[in-house]
């Protein structure tokens, strides 16, 4: 139980971070925002679909949340500029 939350809140932190560089692309009109806003849709609904899958085949939360923040941190890569 400890595990999951602390996977969780991991998971809430790197998005806000995600959700924060995603907002400034938008923001300042990059040539690649269209596309951002378009993946932006796109990832949630694989995430979605892919989570179902996992819980319908038995996954744990656990590794259902340590999925989705592997997504996430491969987020952050690509779009932190730094």
């Amino acid at each position: 139980m400890v595990e999951l939350f602390l996977e969780s809140a991991m998971l809430a932190a790197e998005s806000q971070r995600v959700i924060a560089l995603r907002l400034f692309k938008l923001a300042f009109s990059d040539t690649d925002a269209p596309a951002e806003a378009q993946r932006m849709v796109s990832e949630k609904l694989a995430a979605v679909a892919s989570a179902a899958h996992a819980a319908a085949c038995g996954a744990s939360a656990v590794s259902i949340v340590k999925d989705y923040r592997r997504i996430v941190r491969a987020n952050i890569r690509r779009l932190d500029p730094a």
